[in-house]
């Protein structure tokens, strides 16, 4: 079965860090795409940054360029979301998402329509 717990969320001051852990279970990171998504009140899902097995390329939101890095500790089975020079526009509660279809490379599409969900982990940023 597949299962991804998504912690590290809390509550910090804007221009603080947090560090977003995603654990796996149930399947290895080969040929996998792992995504962080997040959703704030009233506002529809957004995509944040993903990371590719395949190619180990990342991508990012352009909201969070600069700010956030995504990486993936392929031993520990575990995908974090480094966030640096928080702001309050980035409280949401935050998904880690897997498209474990075989492809590996990645596509927001593809986790919409194909993708694993965790429970999420709340981010509050004030200001």
């Amino acid at each position: 079965e597949v299962q991804l717990q998504a912690s590290g969320g809390g509550l910090v001051q804007a221009g603080g860090s947090l560090r977003l852990s995603c654990a796996a279970s149930g399947f290895t990171f080969d040929d996998t795409a792992i995504g962080w998504f997040r959703q704030a009140p009233g506002k529809e899902r957004e995509e944040v940054s993903c990371i590719s097995s395949k190619d180990g390329s990342t991508y990012y939101a352009d909201s969070v360029k600069g700010r956030f890095t995504i990486s993936s500790d392929n031993a520990k089975n575990t995908v974090y979301l480094q966030m640096n020079s928080l702001k309050p526009e980035d409280t949401a509660v935050y998904y880690c998402v897997v498209d474990k279809t075989g492809w590996g490379y990645v596509s927001w599409d593809r986790f919409l329509v194909f993708g694993s969900w965790g429970q999420g982990t709340q981010v509050t940023v004030s200001s």
